[in-house]
């Protein structure tokens, strides 16, 4: 009669109520994403789209900013260099007094007082041969209280056409080294900073996403939890009823006090993730809110191309790979330069001169005699003398230099090709992680597919077994834990189903970043 009476109730009171509640509940699922909708929708956030993101980071985040510091910083380093060819122009005034006594009578003084103003001006120029030109006029302007000055004042001037040209040097080698290897890290540094900008932006894509997975999980979780007071509510139904005993209730009440448990852990995850998503960007959210929400979804069609079309694309277009070759490149050319370095010097030097005079002729007494120069002329006489050669000369001769033992250009040669054997094996050792990183990404991707098709079913199993729960356990042959536990293994399929379709869509992001953004960009466009 006891068990007639504990089945009338079980059917009349309680199946009802909870086949009500669970029918409700699991009911409604149509697709994978539809069930978590109501949750994830009163979510609490400031709405954040991937484009804004994106956009932010690249304003605010530090690692750009320090790669645009050290391309600029090269970009300095090239003008510096650039500068070195350009012409100097100089000038400078002297402006002597002296009194000297003398004890000569060819002084012509007792005391000898001299005002002396001299002045060079000119142009110095550096070629990219090694070429050292220097044009310059020289002038000097003497008065003189001496009784045997001819001219007083008397002007003179020099003017020169002077060169020096390196003969051992490498030419061009070693003239334009700086300049060339200034040039290579210019482009290496601008190489950098581009591919920051696409690693940002393929990071920032795996955070969003990362965010938008937590806030998928949170949402499972608070879908758990929910079963899991159902799951005590309808157990303290069944124990007013005489149909399950008291540890059925402790055992339902401990289930729910895990499951707060977790949701709590899983409420900290979601507002961590928020958070470093905010340090990336440099923005918080607004500030009534806690955390930012995402507002795009995932995207599901991609291409898939062979791997080793792939592997050519970031081997080709791999901004950091490139730069890594131009230090090569740079270290390389200091090698060259070393090589030259190391042989004697030996220099061709040579110049282009003329000279002219001029000044106020005096008369000169000198015993009975009156004497006077022929020579004389204005200041700008002088000039005209100068600039027409009218007295003109020239030099030519070589310099030789040879150090002994020749220690120092060997010593800094040997360092220089092992500075250029290290970046050698830089560049290899990344170019085979990137082939590497390349081929797993692709991996990811090529399975992407079938992975998410394997999520979808599990989903639909899923729903399935709920379904099928419901009616059982309407029928009594299941009980409400059992019903509550295939809830929870639906909701874990739902996150493997997320976490399927934002690993594709971070696998797709790794290989932008790899391939500096030539996929998908390049094949759409073939």
């Amino acid at each position: 009669m006891y068990f007639k009476w504990r089945y009338i109730f079980k059917f009349i009171f309680v199946v009802p109520i909870l086949a009500a509640s669970i029918s409700s509940t699991f009911g409604q699922v149509v697709k994978p994403d539809s069930s978590l909708n109501i949750i994830i929708d009163e979510l609490q956030g400031t709405p954040l789209s991937l484009i804004d993101a994106i956009d932010l980071a690249k304003k605010n985040s530090t690692s750009v900013r320090k790669a645009e510091g050290l391309y600029l910083a090269s970009l300095g380093t090239l003008k510096r260099e650039r500068g070195f060819f350009d012409p100097e122009l100089f000038f400078n005034l002297y402006y002597s007094d002296l009194k000297v006594p003398s004890a000569s009578f060819f002084a012509g003084a007792d005391v000898l007082s001299t005002q002396e103003t001299s002045s060079q001006t000119g142009l110095r120029l550096k070629l990219p041969v090694g070429t050292q030109l220097e044009l310059s006029v020289n002038t000097t302007s003497l008065n003189t209280n001496s009784q045997f000055a001819f001219l007083n004042p008397e002007y003179n001037a020099f003017g020169s056409l002077s060169f020096r040209q390196p003969l051992l040097g490498g030419f061009t080698s070693t003239g334009r080294r700086q300049l060339t290897q200034a040039d290579l890290e210019y482009e290496s540094a601008k190489a950098l900073y581009d591919q920051e900008v696409i690693a940002v932006t393929s990071e920032i894509e795996k955070s969003y996403w990362k965010l938008y997975t937590t806030e998928r999980d949170f949402g499972v979780q608070k879908l758990v939890r929910d079963r899991a007071k159902e799951f005590l509510n309808e157990t303290e139904l069944r124990e007013k009823a005489g149909l399950v005993g008291p540890s059925q209730v402790a055992s339902a009440k401990t289930f729910l006090a895990e499951q707060e448990l977790l949701l709590i852990d899983q409420q900290e995850a979601l507002d961590a993730q928020s958070d470093f998503l905010a340090s990336q960007i440099g923005t918080r959210p607004d500030s009534s809110q806690v955390r930012f929400k995402t507002v795009n979804e995932p995207p599901v069609d991609f291409p898939v191309e062979p791997v080793d079309l792939l592997i050519g694309y970031a081997l080709d277009g791999n901004l950091q790979l490139q730069s890594a070759q131009k230090q090569i490149d740079a270290a390389n050319e200091l090698v060259d330069a070393a090589g030259w370095e190391v042989l004697p010097r030996l220099d061709l030097i040579g110049s282009l001169s003329s000279s002219g005079l001029g000044g106020d002729s005096q008369n000169v007494i000198f015993g009975s005699d009156t004497l006077r120069s022929t020579s004389g002329g204005s200041f700008g006489d002088m000039l005209n003398q100068v600039f027409e050669r009218k007295y003109p000369g020239w030099s030519v001769g070589v310099e030789l230099s040879v150090p002994i033992g020749f220690r120092s250009g060997i010593g800094e040669k040997d360092r220089l090709e092992a500075v250029a054997f290290i970046a050698e094996q830089q560049y290899i050792e990344f170019s085979r992680n990137l082939e590497e990183s390349v081929r797993k990404a692709h991996r990811e991707l090529t399975n992407g597919n079938l992975r998410l098709k394997a999520a979808t079913d599990g989903v639909d199993a899923a729903q399935e077994q709920v379904r099928i729960g419901v009616i059982e356990f309407q029928n009594g042959r299941i009980t409400a834990f059992e019903l509550v536990r295939l809830g929870e293994d639906f909701a874990k399929a739902q996150r493997r189903y997320s976490e399927s379709l934002v690993r594709t869509v971070n696998a797709v992001a790794t290989l932008k970043q790899l391939t500096s953004g030539r996929y998908p960009e390049n094949i759409n466009n073939e």
